[in-house]
């Protein structure tokens, strides 16, 4: 998702090109300044608070923050014997992160040996954002993963028609779909509740978290076969309680077109390639634990 995830232009599976006569190198690093106070939550003490935060955009992975050395509290860092090699920033340190009574062991770390080029994170800290208590920018909590500024999402009221089967079942049709566009996918329809045959869905015990829009629940597709009830693979997907904003999409469900048939104005939609979401990295792996209240 945005700049270098999903199908970014920097991502391993960027959808477009540089209009350039030589090929670029297969990874480009990407830095800047988020331009956002960032803060860091960790046994019950503020241990990170800064206004001069850099995010490292690195293909394949979301964004991170490195904060500068001068703005996290004392005596939190305590390094440990313990040294990886970044493949294009050299070698790197680790840290636990220690406050009250609290010990994250290999939850920060530090590139030590930087290339000139990378100059921008000399003498910076990076947290791993699942190790802490929570980040925020100011007075509001952050989840998932360093707010991405590439990443965007629209959403469009359409009154083209749109129609989900599965074998001889009509389970949605609506004349007013919503068009969810989002950086890195493709886009995503969206059907009123009330154009939707629930009868048809049986909610699933899975959750999982989008930063970007919360909690998402997964729904079945069943069928009848005699007196056997057959239960397919999810196929659809809904944010019963979507952040305010993609609140639009709260009261809707989404379908996915290769799981159940789905046609846009008599069109049959296709799953379009590098549209599977999987989280990268133990630190980012966007699960429920995100959400859990703050200790």
């Amino acid at each position: 998702m945005g700049l270098s995830w999903q199908q970014g232009p920097l991502s391993l599976g960027a959808n477009g090109r540089f209009l350039v006569p030589d090929p670029l190198p297969a990874r480009l690093l990407f830095v800047e300044p988020l331009r956002r106070r960032l803060r860091v939550r960790f046994g019950g003490a503020w241990i990170a608070d800064s206004e001069q935060v850099i995010l490292l955009f690195e293909p394949g992975r979301y964004p991170v923050a490195y904060f500068p050395e001068t703005d996290i509290a004392s005596a939190v860092l305590e390094r440990i014997d313990l040294s990886t090699r970044h493949q294009d920033l050299g070698p790197t340190s680790w840290f636990a992160v220690r406050s009250g009574d609290q010990v994250a062991q290999r939850a920060a770390w530090q590139h030590t040996g930087l290339p000139t080029h990378a100059s921008e994170l000399q003498s910076r800290v990076a947290f791993a954002w699942r190790a802490m208590d929570a980040f925020f920018e100011e007075d509001e909590r952050i989840l998932g993963h360093a707010a991405d500024p590439y990443h965007r999402i629209d959403i469009r009221e359409t009154s083209r028609h749109l129609v989900v089967r599965h074998g001889e079942q009509i389970i949605a049709d609506t004349k007013r779909p919503l068009v969810l566009y989002e950086s890195g996918f493709a886009p995503r329809w969206y059907v009123p509740r009330a154009d939707v045959n629930e009868s048809a869905l049986t909610l699933a015990k899975n959750q999982t978290f989008c930063p970007y829009k919360g909690i998402c629940s997964y729904y079945d597709i069943s069928e009848t076969s005699g007196e056997t009830r057959v239960e397919t693979r999810p196929a659809a997907w809904a944010y019963p309680d979507a952040y305010p904003e993609v609140g639009r999409i709260a009261n809707c469900l989404s379908f996915e077109p290769d799981v159940v048939t789905v046609h846009l104005d008599g069109k049959p939609l296709r799953l379009e390639p590098g549209q599977n979401v999987i989280p990268h990295g133990p630190d980012r792996e966007l699960t429920l634990r995100e959400v859990l209240p703050v200790r």
